[in-house]
């Protein structure tokens, strides 16, 4: 099969990204922990569904457009890095709140349905993972693809992204973890908004900030 080992080396890259911790590990692993399992299966094909809509707009030049027009990427940043202030602002108000009590989460709705929202929105707020999908696929991608990459590298990335953090939310509901957590909720929730905050306000500052 023609183009296999180029779409092996994506898929290879792409792991090592998927697994760093970020902003969607520490989402999926609260909302697993804090909610249900079943939330944080839900967020984690949030997850797999913004990893899918970054496959396709990299299959369509992604890199080439931020590349063109650098006022793109600058406000994918500061759009990301707003709404990673909007959770954090989230975690923190919550942080005092019981365990029993619904968390403050930044998607509206009800049940499954937030969750999967929220998943999606903290996946694609980060501009930089935009970048990395462009970057590969352009490094990566042969000149004149094969038919069959269009169709298998997004329902394989979705497979990556979502199985990925699947596991994240398995392992982050068992009970253990959620003993854990509610024992020392308050502190976890606020070292969590830090996280948010931090990365956050980063992306704003580079967005504003002159070229």
């Amino acid at each position: 099969m023609t183009d296999l080992l180029p779409f092996l080396a994506i898929l290879g890259v792409l792991a090592v990204g998927t697994v760093s911790p970020g902003p969607s590990f520490v989402f999926v692993a609260r909302t697993s922990i804090a909610r249900s399992r079943r939330d944080g299966l839900a967020a984690a094909l949030g997850m797999g569904a913004g990893g899918v809509i970054f496959a396709l707009l990299a299959l369509l030049g992604l890199r080439a457009v931020l590349v063109e027009h650098g006022w793109v990427y600058a406000a994918l940043r500061l759009a990301g890095g707003i709404y990673l202030l909007y959770l954090a602002l989230g975690l923190w108000r919550g942080a005092t709140r019981p365990l029993a009590a619904p968390a403050a989460l930044p998607a509206r709705g009800s049940g499954l349905g937030r969750s999967f929202a929220a998943g999606l929105l903290t996946q694609l707020s980060n501009p930089k993972t935009a970048v990395v999908y462009g970057s590969v696929f352009a490094a990566l991608l042969p000149a004149q693809p094969a038919a069959w990459l269009f169709g298998a590298l997004p329902a394989t990335i979705l497979f990556l992204e979502a199985g990925w953090y699947a596991v994240v939310a398995m392992s982050f509901s068992a009970g253990r973890p959620r003993a854990l957590y509610a024992a020392g909720k308050r502190w976890i929730d606020r070292a969590a908004g830090g996280i948010m905050a931090a990365l956050g306000a980063r992306l704003v500052v580079e967005a504003l900030r002159p070229s």
